[in-house]
């Protein structure tokens, strides 16, 4: 059966490409008609080999066939072949100069592959034999503008106003133009005459945007309002009135004007999800603190304007946890997820919240039932296990990581998470022949993963037997990752253990010096290396450091060890 998709495409065909009459057509014409048209079907579906095989057909048949060539230019660019589109294109337009679109098309190639020179000349030409193609004249001005040649690109902007008349687009380019050959005055006059003729809120803005970089904020705010009494909800009137009442500190109509500019339902969210999520990421989080219940109504009245966009509930939870309100948070996010039950990512978005919130039982039960709902994620199944891990359920982690392993056994990078959280929870429990076995697994997977390496080799060291093999694992992580406190530790520990107290000093000295000293831990092994090398004073120095960071009990015999080695002094 003919598709009816197939048929239009024909009938298109048929106005685009300058055939014969039909009924003086030879069937050899005929049969080169419906290949096209099959072979613009296949171009159109994305079969772009399909298509060039059946016009290549044609071209065999009819070498001087241009139709044919013109789309082979089409389906190698769906190949991004630039080169054979090129070659195709310059066929086309060898065996059809007249033809409009093979031009534009070719020069389009050349503009687009950095041969603006190409370009200019085709369009420059195309101009001669089309000149009331006004898209022609604003191609030559952004190709001369490229090439910085802005006097061409003004003499362009003038043919443009003579056959078509003066427009805001073209006010504004010339605007740009003299202001970027640095001719500030007469740019700033060139747009004020036109906006006495022809007011528009585009011109204004543009010379409010201009004011605001000469520093003349007043003056912006001006030209900005102007434009707003034209048209209220002019988007980059309000954004631009918005701003300048930020930098000048007056705050009271600075959300005033966000509150209009967040509220309008025409405004492309986008822009406004960027503009929120700037001003929430960098602006001083005393101002935040201090216009909190501002930016609560700014947040709201977005989310009213667009109650179907999911990004904009999940900007609303990330500010109101960005603020220390996790309950209010976890309410947008939560609606969110309700909101759009099929979407992954606002899913993702809750979860990763729960997460970052340390909200340990929530994060395990909406880790599962997001996996439930989106079986093929065991991303949401990795997350659960961070909740079960804080809470302490080892046991639900192993059975987690089993389903991961299950449901993901292709993916290298879950799978080595899997076992190495496997081998960390077996090491918990206190079966080191099970954890050891999982790191085996894990290494098998990257024998390079650090994190594994280090942990192996420290929970061996723990033990005192086959240091050998822990030296060696952590080496590797310490030229891997030489400035890594916790790297640094374990190597020089392992040093310690072997007797070479001395070869691990400096290992520890450079673990203090990024991150060492705020761990218990590190400061206490580094304690006990300066104790064996008889460097007292300095020792207890550390032993002192780590009790005041040991309020977890990180080193649960500290005090006991610290007064043992005092007594040991004294005899």
């Amino acid at each position: 059966m003919i598709q009816l998709r197939t048929i239009i495409l024909s009938l298109l065909l048929l106005l685009l490409i300058p055939f014969a009459d039909v009924s003086a057509q030879s069937d050899k014409q005929r049969q080169q008609e419906n290949w096209i048209t099959f072979a613009v079907s296949m171009y159109d579906k994305g079969d772009f080999d399909g298509a060039m095989t059946m016009l290549k057909s044609v071209i065999d048949q009819d070498p001087e066939c241009d139709a044919a060539y013109y789309y082979m230019a089409l389906s190698s660019l769906g190949k991004r072949d630039a080169d054979a589109a090129e070659v195709y294109f310059r066929q086309a337009v060898e065996l059809d100069h007249g033809n409009f679109w093979y031009r534009q098309r070719l020069a389009a190639l050349y503009a687009a592959t950095n041969r603006p020179e190409l370009a200019i000349d085709i369009y420059e030409g195309l101009l001669k034999d089309f000149p009331k193609k006004s898209d022609l004249y604003i191609q030559l001005v952004e190709l001369y503008a490229a090439r910085q040649e802005f006097e061409k690109a003004l003499d362009t902007l003038d043919e443009i106003e003579t056959v078509f008349g003066k427009s805001e687009s073209t006010a504004v380019y010339r605007f740009n133009f003299l202001r970027g050959m640095n001719r500030q005055e007469e740019a700033f006059k060139s747009l004020e005459d036109y906006n006495k003729e022809y007011s528009s809120p585009y011109v204004l803005t543009a010379l409010a945007d201009w004011q605001i970089s000469m520093y003349n904020d007043s003056t912006a705010l001006c030209y900005y309002d102007e434009a707003l009494d034209i048209a209220p909800d002019y988007a980059p009137a309000l954004l631009g009135k918005a701003e300048t009442l930020r930098m000048t500190r007056k705050y009271d109509g600075y959300f005033e004007v966000l509150e209009q500019f967040v509220s309008d339902p025409l405004t492309p969210v986008q822009g406004k999800n960027d503009y929120l999520t700037a001003i929430i990421q960098r602006t001083d989080p005393k101002f935040m603190k201090s216009f909190t219940p501002q930016m609560d109504s700014v947040l709201e009245k977005a989310v009213q304007a667009h109650p179907s966009d999911s990004t904009m509930m999940s900007l609303a939870g990330i500010w109101y946890y960005s603020t220390d309100r996790k309950p209010e948070a976890a309410k947008w996010f939560r609606l969110n997820a309700d909101t759009y039950p099929e979407s992954v990512g606002a899913r993702a978005s809750l979860v990763e919240f729960l997460m970052y919130a340390e909200m340990w039982a929530d994060l395990s039960e909406e880790g599962r039932q997001a996996f439930e709902h989106f079986p093929q994620e065991s991303a949401f199944l990795e997350l659960a296990s961070v909740g079960d891990y804080n809470l302490g359920r080892y046991e639900e982690v192993l059975e987690l990581c089993d389903k991961v392993l299950e449901v993901s056994p292709a993916d290298s990078s879950k799978t080595l998470r899997a076992w190495s959280t496997k081998g960390d929870i077996y090491h918990r429990l206190g079966d080191a022949k099970k954890a050891y076995k999982a790191y085996d697994k894990a290494l098998k997977i990257n024998p390079d993963y650090v994190y594994v390496l280090n942990n192996y080799a420290y929970y061996l060291s723990e033990e005192g037997k086959n240091l050998n093999k822990a030296y060696l694992m952590s080496r590797r992580t310490v030229e891997a990752e030489p400035d890594n406190a916790t790297y640094l530790d374990t190597f020089g520990w392992i040093l310690y253990l072997q007797g070479k107290a001395l070869e691990a000093k400096p290992f520890f000295k450079k673990a203090m010096l990024y991150g060492g000293k705020d761990s218990a831990v590190i400061m206490d092994h580094y304690a006990e290396v300066l104790y064996a090398l008889k460097e007292y004073d300095l020792a207890f120095v550390y032993w002192n450091l780590a009790k005041k960071k040991n309020a977890d009990g990180d080193v649960p015999d500290l005090e006991e060890r610290i007064a043992l080695r005092k007594k040991n002094m004294k005899k």
